[in-house]
């Protein structure tokens, strides 16, 4: 974890506004690749991730954009009304689950919404290395769309494509039109509201994209509450044989901290993947948006977060 101060905070687009951060002691702040993003301690709320969406080679700032959520649970409101210029924030280092797949010889960029922010940092890295891409860029309204006036004087601006719900028909994204054009060299990223991206995703691998093309990052997965059908289970430590009886209405992250066995977790939704844990018995209920399909069927690891179990005792490697 670093602190860095809040050097610029700027409205973007109707309720968006980005935030610059430099290092608190002046020195140069640790490196990123595209793609990357960076957990934020919300003052007053909770941790969230935000991706960077400035240039890589840029070791003086990062820089993010938050949009405001009508039900935010306290990030994007803690970040809209409590955090200033001149502010300090405590973030962690950059970490890229979200990468350029630099072998694929075109890539397709999808953005929905806020989710331009690792999307066009992308856009701008395929730029600089003379890489064959597209983008389109789906938003409610030209008035809630962030960094148009960036794209539309870039060096790549006719490589992309506006989509907006309010605007007139034939300009909409049509995603059966912009999917049939891939072949086994075009990777696809994705970026946004998690309808935005099933619709994407789902059309995709209804074409018939492979799995290994397929790149996407949620910036939310489903609340962790407990559903009609939840029963309790138990979890065992594999290292001492502890067993830990799970409630329908907590999760295993609270059942084991409870019984003070304490699990590094982020977001909470099992979006970011820093709670995964390797599963060594039993079937897995997965509930997150993290893994890939095959690695959920592996049915190995899992997020303790929001996930639960189908078996009667999931078998941990803690």
């Amino acid at each position: 974890m670093m602190k860095v101060v809040i050097t610029r905070k700027r409205q973007e687009a109707q309720g968006i506004f980005s935030f610059e951060l430099a290092s608190e002691d002046g020195r140069a702040l640790p490196a990123f690749s595209a793609g990357s993003h960076i957990d934020v301690h919300v003052p007053g709320g909770p941790v969230r991730q935000y991706s960077l969406c400035n240039d890589p080679t840029e070791t003086h700032r990062y820089l993010i954009a938050v949009l405001r959520d009508p039900a935010s649970r306290g990030g994007s409101d803690g970040m809209h009304e409590r955090v200033h210029e001149g502010n300090t924030l405590e973030i962690s280092a950059p970490r890229n689950h979200f990468a350029l797949a630099h072998e694929a010889r075109r890539s397709l960029l999808l953005a929905g919404g806020i989710g331009v922010t690792p999307i066009v940092c992308m856009a701008e890295r395929l730029a600089v290395l003379g890489a064959d891409f597209e983008m389109h860029y789906a938003a409610r309204s030209r008035e809630g769309t962030a960094f148009v006036d960036r794209i539309q004087a870039s060096d790549f601006a006719n490589q992309v494509h506006f989509h907006f719900d309010d605007g007139d028909p034939g300009q909409k994204l049509d995603l059966g039109t912009v999917l049939s054009k891939a072949d086994i060299d075009t990777h696809l990223y994705v970026c946004g509201p998690k309808g935005f991206m099933d619709a994407v995703l789902g059309m995709a691998r209804a074409q018939g994209w492979g799995e290994e093309q397929l790149h996407w990052e949620f910036f939310a997965g489903a609340d962790a509450v407990p559903r009609a059908d939840d029963g309790s289970f138990e979890v065992q430590l594999a290292s001492s044989g502890r067993v830990i009886s799970i409630a329908p209405d907590e999760t295993v992250v609270q059942a084991l901290s409870n019984a003070g066995v304490e699990i590094m977790v982020s977001c909470e939704q099992g979006v970011c993947g820093t709670c995964l844990t390797r599963v060594l018995q039993g079937e897995v209920d997965h509930r997150d948006a993290y893994l890939t399909p095959e690695e959920q069927a592996a049915n190995d690891q899992f997020t303790p977060c929001c996930s639960r179990s189908k078996s009667a005792r999931l078998v941990l490697d803690l």
